[in-house]
């Protein structure tokens, strides 16, 4: 293509290199178009460390750092991610340029339809700024299958069968934002399946311990331990972290206390809770209830 879709073709300094990437567009068929929500577009780039002019999209944006750390410039905000940190954009949002403070690699898509604003609002968005918040492995791995297909796809007459891939991919994300079970491969195993439902079913109050995982998976605990991380991408005990921070979330949208979040997902030290919240999604309860709750 002549042109990038993420950031600006310009004439860089000598001090930065031109980024790696590979990237597409999407043009959905008709039941991508019915089901009300579809990918517009989707990249990947190997980022050497400066500064890139970034483009605004007329669509909403979720951007991830797979490696490395950046900063992203938009809406007169700036968000210091690291390796496994996402970003939501609001469509048409003013945005200024990513920083590569080390070199870094990122992938990204952008999502168009008139349930766009309400999908996106699942994953964690709010209508009114961009929201930085942490990333599962499975994600960035879901993330990376739509850049192949639709890099596939296009320039081939199989468009009908890219669609309806690249909509079976889109909505594994969802689901791996609500907490269910998503794998880094095909499909969970029962054993691990019966694990993560299990931390659901009491919206991850309880904290599980690695034996007490194990015993449910009816596995010796290394045995469980290797075959989770092997197939969810990370440890039992942080991925049960992550999931109840993606509740906390929820419930800090829903007017509750710092204190009472911490407490519904088994968190009864609110110091505890807020360090573990700002180290899985980049900034403690009070500003996140701060980005959340206030238009400006």
């Amino acid at each position: 293509m002549g042109d990038y879709l993420l950031y600006e073709q310009s004439n860089y300094s000598q001090s930065t290199k031109h980024p790696f990437h590979v990237e597409g567009e999407h043009k959905p068929d008709e039941l991508a178009v019915k089901s009300g929500a579809w990918i517009h577009a989707a990249g990947s780039a190997m980022l050497p460390e400066g500064v890139y002019s970034m483009k605004s999209h007329p669509c909403w944006l979720w951007i991830a750092v797979e490696q490395g750390k950046i900063q992203l410039s938009c809406d007169r905000q700036t968000f210091d991610m690291h390796t496994s940190n996402s970003c939501l954009v609001p469509p048409d949002t003013e945005c200024k340029s990513i920083e590569a403070i080390e070199e870094s690699r990122i992938v990204w898509f952008s999502l168009e339809g008139q349930l766009a604003d309400q999908f996106m609002e699942s994953m964690g968005a709010v209508q009114h700024s961009p929201i930085q918040q942490g990333t599962l492995p499975a994600q960035i791995y879901l993330c990376k299958q739509i850049v192949q297909v639709i890099c596939r796809q296009e320039g081939s007459d199989n468009d009908k069968g890219a669609s309806s891939h690249l909509q079976s991919l889109l909505w594994s994300v969802l689901a791996s934002y609500d907490g269910q079970p998503v794998s880094m491969d095909a499909l969970l195993s029962h054993e691990i399946a019966k694990v993560i439902d299990a931390m659901r079913l009491n919206h991850y109050r309880t904290n599980y311990s690695l034996a007490d995982m194990a015993a449910i998976s009816r596995m010796p605990v290394e045995t469980f331990r290797k075959r989770f991380v092997s197939e969810v991408g990370m440890p039992p005990q942080s991925y049960l972290l992550w999931c109840k921070m993606e509740r906390a979330k929820t419930l800090l949208k829903q007017h509750y206390s710092v204190k009472a979040a911490g407490a519904e997902v088994g968190m009864n030290d609110p110091y505890h809770f807020s360090k573990q919240f700002k180290n899985i999604v980049g900034c403690s309860p009070t500003a996140y209830c701060k980005q959340v709750r206030e238009p400006r």
